[in-house]
C-alpha cells in the first residue's frame, strides 16, 4: 500500500462525489465520481469501477473504471482491461490491454 500512497498521495475514495476543477502536481487516485476538469503534471489514476466525467490533461493517465470527456496524456495513457474511454485523444504514447474499450467522439 506504501508504493499506492507514493504514486498517488490524493486519493478519492469511493465514496467521493465531486464536481469542479481539480490540479496537482504528483498523484492522484480516483475511486469514486468526478465531474469537471482534471489538470496536472503528474499521474492521474481512474480506479476499477470510478467514473470520471470530465476534460484531462495529466501527463499520465492509468484508466480501470469509465471515462468520459477529451483526454490529453503528454506522456503516456494506459486503458486497462477494464477501462471504457469515451472522447477525443491525444497522446504520445498509448498503451491498450484486451477487453478496454474505446470509444472516439469526432
Amino acid at each position: 500500500m506504501s508504493d499506492v500512497n507514493e504514486q498517488y498521495p490524493t486519493i478519492l475514495g469511493t465514496d467521493a462525489k465531486f464536481k469542479g476543477e481539480l490540479s496537482f502536481d504528483k498523484g492522484v487516485r480516483v475511486e469514486g465520481t468526478f465531474e469537471g476538469q482534471i489538470s496536472s503534471k503528474g499521474s492521474l489514476h481512474v480506479a476499477e469501477g470510478a467514473k470520471v466525467m470530465a476534460d484531462i490533461e495529466a501527463a499520465n493517465v492509468t484508466i480501470e473504471g469509465e471515462c468520459k470527456g477529451n483526454l490529453t496524456a503528454s506522456e503516456k495513457l494506459h486503458l486497462m482491461a477494464t477501462a471504457r474511454l469515451e472522447g477525443d485523444l491525444k497522446t504520445n504514447r498509448l498503451e491498450i490491454a484486451d477487453g478496454a474499450i474505446f470509444l472516439a467522439v469526432s
